[in-house]
């Protein structure tokens, strides 16, 4: 634990697992954002009901920023947990992210429920119930 104890500095300081959660969560964005930039191929998993050809390089990159900004917030509020401001727009990221791979799914039917866009799902309604639940802990009014 010692060879960890430098780093440990840098991980949100607040109370609770939450801002962790957040920090992981936005990490794991970053991931997507940058394979999202270098290739279509998990893209064109996650839309598997639609033809592979259809989804574009343009509509990636722009997936790709979509991401980024969602990372951006979600590493903000993992810091500043406890700001109004930023805690609301992180849970609308995830509520924007639920609304847009459930309409893909049941409206659009580009995705299916049992592919990648399973793991968007459980994340994005685990960090919903998480902060809305959690709110009055750490947005202090």
């Amino acid at each position: 634990m010692s060879s960890l104890s430098p780093f440990l500095q840098y991980l949100p300081q607040a109370e609770g697992l939450l801002p962790k959660w957040q920090l992981l969560v936005a990490t794991m964005a970053l991931f997507n954002t940058v394979q999202n930039f270098a290739t279509l191929k998990l893209t064109r998993r996650l839309y598997g009901r639609v033809s592979p050809q259809s989804i574009t390089g343009l509509q990636a990159r722009t997936f790709a920023v979509w991401t980024l900004t969602s990372a951006v917030v979600r590493g903000y509020a993992a810091y500043n947990i406890n700001n109004k401001s930023i805690y609301d727009m992180a849970l609308f990221t995830y509520l924007i992210a639920f609304g847009h791979f459930t309409s893909e799914i049941f409206v659009y039917r580009t995705a299916k429920v049992m592919s990648p866009v399973f793991s968007t799902l459980v994340v994005s309604t685990l960090s919903l119930v998480w902060m809305i639940t959690q709110y009055d802990f750490y947005v202090k009014a």
